[in-house]
């Protein structure tokens, strides 16, 4: 049996226990990267967390902002524009970000393409179509609309997933069903839109950038709690991630109960999706980038669901620093993702088509 070290064929003469110290010592390696760059990540993501309570009309001190957080000799006054003003923010930044990243880097592992993004599949328009229904016809309020997204995340998911199941799930024939269901969706939106006043109208088009303000003190702690619960089951079931990228026939040779492990990971997946958007709205493109930028930087421990998680939570934190700060006037944060995302989508459609792999 032939063995590779280092992308590498290794020789049949060479001894079994040089082999396998040299293996020992390359997954030592990896492991110590992703702890590494995972840990690097969640400093940076954390930092820019930090960054985003110190700007503003008035600026604070990182040791001001640390010190109101954990409630160590700060001000009356500091408390305030930290804790009442600013944290729920951040909060809600950091939450929607990390949801998007590990949501995305999952639906991209368990369907084996790097265009397989909450984006793209239908998760996000149907959680468009609910809310902008909700808001243009039945003028709901408050918690209404994150409500109406939600569901409509989950229904459009099991839509998909309904019309994608053919003695399995192929993430090839997922991907083209997620694509035609969110363009089906997304002319319906333009249609309600259409039949609403103005005022609606607006507000309508407002919620479909998608902007961290948006969120509310309810939706940000149901998307806490989700990540609390979600994020641990996510790492318990890393094994079974990492056998489906193997393929199913693969998977299944490895024990791997093939059509529980894919519907398990995709609920997740629309989980977070869905909660980020309710939160959110349909932030564009944060899903798709955030895992492709974790592996880069873990190199061959690539598939770290945490560190894209972090990744998206730097990403989208720092896309509505610029939103709100480096403009005359404030702009929601998915203009500024769409701003940064689109260039990368052309980037991947070009390089995917070159090596064969866009399909």
């Amino acid at each position: 049996m032939s063995v590779t070290l280092d992308k590498r064929p290794v020789p049949e003469d060479v001894p079994a226990d040089i082999v396998e110290d040299e293996l020992q010592r390359q997954r030592r390696g990896r492991q110590l990267r992703y702890a590494g760059v995972t840990v690097a990540l969640g400093v940076l993501a954390f930092g820019v967390f930090v960054v985003t309570m110190m700007v503003g009309s008035y600026r604070l001190t990182g040791e001001q902002v640390l010190r109101s957080i954990f409630g160590v000799g700060s001000t009356p006054e500091v408390d305030f524009i930290v804790l009442e003003l600013r944290l729920p923010v951040a909060t809600a930044g950091f939450a929607v970000g990390l949801a998007l990243g590990v949501a995305g880097t999952l639906f991209q592992r368990l369907l084996r393409n790097p265009l397989a993004s909450p984006d793209f599949v239908g998760v996000s328009s149907g959680a468009s179509l609910t809310a902008v229904t909700g808001i243009v016809i039945l003028n709901a309020q408050d918690i209404t609309v994150p409500a109406l997204a939600l569901g409509g995340a989950l229904v459009s998911s099991v839509l998909m997933y309904l019309l994608a199941f053919k003695d399995g799930i192929s993430g090839y024939r997922f991907i083209l069903i997620g694509i035609g269901v969110s363009a089906f969706m997304s002319g319906l939106v333009s249609y309600v839109i259409t039949r609403g006043t103005l005022h609606d109208a607006r507000e309508a088009m407002h919620w479909l950038v998608g902007s961290v303000g948006l969120s509310g003190e309810t939706e940000t702690r149901l998307l806490v709690v989700a990540l609390v619960v979600l994020l641990p089951l996510t790492a318990a079931l890393s094994t079974q991630l990492r056998s489906l990228e193997l393929g199913d026939d693969s998977a299944r040779a490895l024990g791997t109960r093939v059509q529980l492990a894919h519907l398990a990971l995709i609920a997740i997946s629309v989980a977070l999706t869905g909660l980020a958007t309710a939160a959110a709205g349909p932030i564009a493109f944060v899903a798709l980038v955030a895992g492709p930028v974790a592996n880069r930087l873990l190199g061959p421990a690539a598939g770290g669901v945490l560190a894209a998680g972090f990744v998206g939570a730097t990403l989208l934190m720092s896309a509505d620093l610029v939103a709100v700060h480096m403009f005359p006037a404030e702009l929601p944060t998915g203009v500024v993702t769409g701003l940064v995302g689109a260039p990368y989508l052309l980037w991947l459609l070009a390089t995917s088509n070159k090596e064969g792999a866009g399909g």
